[in-house]
């Protein structure tokens, strides 16, 4: 098993973060750019893979209470993940992604891995400080 983890401050409350999170509607917003999460009968979904042009059956579980989304493949169990929103204080929050592949031909690697996990918590920065900012102004 592999497992990787990265974190990124955000300046805004858990909820907000984690509201725009969980928004199945605006995930391609900030997932990696070749993923494409469709819902079926929550909390089922299919994730689109742009790379393979595969459809993959998948659980996606957002837990509000906890500030916590979950996913995984559904039928071969090969993968899971989760994001984490924490307060930090002083109106921010931390965000933190943890991706566990379970075979290694799943595994795209360190360095394919680290950069996605990278731009999607920039990109999700990017859409809490614009959902944020236009709230606020």
């Amino acid at each position: 098993m592999t497992e990787y983890e990265r974190s990124r401050t955000m300046p805004a409350q858990p909820e907000h973060v984690f509201d725009q999170a969980a928004n199945i509607d605006q995930m391609e917003d900030w997932l990696p750019r070749e993923l494409h999460v469709h819902a079926e009968e929550p909390p089922a979904v299919t994730v689109h893979e742009d790379r393979t042009d595969e459809d993959t059956s998948a659980l996606l579980r957002a837990r509000r209470e906890q500030m916590r989304l979950e996913w995984g493949t559904r039928d071969q169990g090969s993968y899971t993940g989760w994001l984490q929103v924490a307060g930090i204080g002083s109106g921010a929050s931390e965000v933190t992604v943890h991706l566990s592949f379970f075979e290694d031909s799943h595994d795209p690697g360190e360095k394919q891995v680290s950069d996605a996990l990278e731009s999607s918590l920039r990109r999700l920065e990017e859409q809490v400080r614009l959902r944020f900012d236009t709230a606020a102004g």
